[in-house]
């Protein structure tokens, strides 16, 4: 079976692998198989597991809030909270 690194999975799913990385450890992404050397982590993806990954950044993605999006929420609630 085929695998391929992060990196490579990354560029698949049109995102970069720091990304990826991040979803990894927030627990937002299933963590693959993984071997370590040397202190450094390898992430070893199959093509299953990237096609799972493809159908869950559309949801990621709609869950990300911006900076802007939280401050225009915290004013809408003050302005109901002084009503």
């Amino acid at each position: 079976m085929k695998t391929l690194s992060t990196t490579q999975a990354a560029k698949k799913l049109g995102i970069t692998a720091m990304t990826l990385s991040r979803y990894i450890k927030a627990g937002k992404v299933p963590k693959p198989k993984t071997a370590t050397s040397g202190g450094i982590t390898i992430h070893f993806w199959t093509e299953a597991e990237i096609e799972h990954v493809r159908q869950l950044l559309p949801k990621i993605a709609n869950g990300r809030k911006t900076r802007y999006q939280k401050q225009r929420q915290k004013k809408e609630r003050r302005k109901k909270s002084k009503q």
